[in-house]
């Protein structure tokens, strides 16, 4: 009997009506479809009928969480398996478990709101529409999908619109952005594929690259360390990972808002889903190596990225460095040997994809009423736009960490996390606790000093003579209303989102836990007192005594 790779329990639980392939193909038949929709040419039909997919696609993927997922199991659910050719090892393999079945729910649902976002969308809309129901399809693929080579093909399946929406659609320099991307990621994914290669047919016999099948193979140190580092890379530029983040400022620069809700709700959680997935749970050993490089790289992260954001002038760019910096304490929960940390991680991808998504599309809406991204050219708009002017606060608050919002919460989980974790030693945690917290308190700074040259001050005369500042429409506080329900509604009771995972959450960090007993030398009791071995490299840096 193979045990799952997180679950350390039986096989899998099968489906009982096929819920993730609907939420996978629905999308991507929807897509097809747009080019059959009557339309005047002015895309009000597409949009409508775009929208319907969107909101079918998401309640199949709340039906499913509803009905078919239980999430005190710590296994894989909703299990679908389809034999396409077995000789190479090719399956349709999807399931769903804590660490995806959040992740699915969330990308249906910001997928709903940016297609409500791209409302005035008027050039090109059946491409447009098309773009974004496969992109929707291909996101849910990569959390949904079972298998290495799916989830290759998923990866690949989801960059090919994003590359597009951003050439087409994007600002002046939306060439240059595309090309960066798509350069950047495609490049990268190379590793992913070269990684799934090497798993799927180490051993020998008939290759498989499910990842029930990976979890059960005995992976050399040598071989997960080489797989490690390749894929590190790969999830390190989606994340991103400083230095490899350098795409993602110039993408965020020329994209619309829906494509900005996309890249900032869902892309981004792509590369922390994937840590989780295969670094952490298909190589645990190597992971209980590099972790501590993790921890470092998540601390550059939070204070590069504010400082960075702290010098921008442009607001979409501004807000991008931002959002590399909270990703930071993902990378810093990925990294910690705790429950606690881990699911901090978790649910800072989760909180960042609702906070995110709500920043860029108030810059985009406020960009559509000014004309301008220069907050040198902004100024005194609060008095004309002041409906605006709540909606930016809100978001704001909820970005900085403000407690009652969810983004407190998952951060606080992290701190709370590595502080406790007593893998390391005491000196490292104190160091990387007092880092991270310069980061926050860098936060608040750069976003309450953004908001006050967007709206307070005197009045720019050039900006209200040629620019109608009308305040924010139904439509966009509509958009900006269901994206603050949950954030709220995690930060009042955070297990709304927590018990959805914890069980999976726990089994990955017991994998983690007990590869670091397997490989380690006696120098550190572990965590919870217990009197067991952490390696060198996670011990350091070491004091006598400590």
């Amino acid at each position: 009997m193979i045990e799952f790779a997180v679950a350390g329990t039986s096989d899998p639980i099968p489906a009982t009506l096929p819920w993730l392939s609907l939420s996978i193909l629905v999308p991507i038949v929807g897509a097809l479809l747009v080019p059959l929709v009557p339309d005047a040419g002015d895309g009000k039909k597409i949009r409508w009928y775009a929208l319907i997919v969107t909101l079918i696609t998401f309640l199949i993927t709340v039906a499913a969480y509803l009905t078919s997922y239980d999430p005190a199991v710590s296994g894989l659910q909703l299990s679908e398996r389809v034999e396409w050719l077995p000789n190479l090892g090719l399956t349709w393999a999807v399931g769903a478990d804590g660490l995806s079945m959040p992740l699915i729910l969330l990308t249906s649902f910001i997928t709903t709101l940016a297609c409500l976002a791209a409302w005035p969308v008027s050039f090109k809309p059946r491409l447009f529409y098309f773009l974004l129901l496969a992109m929707n399809g291909g996101q849910i693929a990569v959390f949904a999908v079972q298998d290495m080579l799916l989830f290759f093909l998923a990866w690949e399946l989801e960059l090919i619109p994003v590359y597009l929406l951003l050439a087409i659609w994007g600002g002046k320099k939306r060439q240059y952005a595309a090309t960066k991307f798509i350069l950047y990621t495609a490049g990268s994914s190379l590793f992913i594929l070269l990684a799934a290669l090497a798993m799927g047919f180490f051993g020998g016999g008939t290759p498989s690259f499910e990842y029930t099948e990976l979890a059960a193979k005995n992976f050399g140190p040598g071989f997960q360390l080489l797989c490690y580092a390749g894929l590190l890379i790969a999830f390190g530029v989606k994340l991103p990972i400083v230095p490899l983040h350098t795409w993602l400022p110039d993408a965020h620069g020329e994209a619309t808002a829906p494509v900005h809700m996309l890249l900032a709700g869902i892309l981004l959680k792509m590369g922390g889903y994937a840590l989780l997935r295969f670094n952490c749970e298909l190589l645990p050993a190597a992971h209980a190596q590099f972790a501590p490089l993790l921890i470092v790289l998540g601390v550059v992260n939070i204070i590069y990225a504010a400082l960075t954001s702290f010098a921008q002038r442009n607001l979409k760019r501004k807000i991008a460095y931002s959002s590399i910096s909270h990703m930071g304490f993902v990378l810093i929960g990925v990294g910690s040997f705790s429950t606690l940390g881990t699911s901090g991680a978790m649910l800072q991808m989760i909180s960042h994809g609702l906070i995110g998504a709500s920043l860029f599309f108030l810059v985009g809406a406020t960009y559509d009423r000014t004309h301008t991204l220069q907050l040198d050219e902004m100024g005194g708009v609060g008095q004309k736009m002041r409906i605006m002017f709540a909606l930016w606060t809100v978001c704001a608050l909820a970005s900085l960490a403000l407690p009652g919002m969810s983004g407190f919460v998952s951060e606080l989980m992290v701190f709370a996390g590595l502080a406790t974790d007593e893998a390391y030693t005491l000196p490292f945690r104190v160091v990387i606790c007092g880092l991270a917290a310069v980061g926050v308190i860098l936060t608040p700074i750069y976003l309450l000093s953004m908001l006050r040259e967007i709206f307070f001050g005197k009045e720019k005369q050039e900006l209200v003579s040629h620019t109608n500042l009308v305040d924010a429409e139904p439509r966009e506080v509509y958009i900006i209303s269901c994206l603050l329900v949950p954030i709220i509604g995690i930060g009042l009771y955070p297990r709304l989102v927590t018990d959805s995972y914890s069980s999976s959450i726990e089994a990955l960090v017991g994998r983690d836990l007990g590869a670091m007993e397997r490989i380690s030398q006696p120098t550190a009791p572990l965590i919870r007192g217990q009197a067991a071995p952490v390696p060198a490299m996670v011990a350091a840096p070491a004091v006598p005594g400590a």
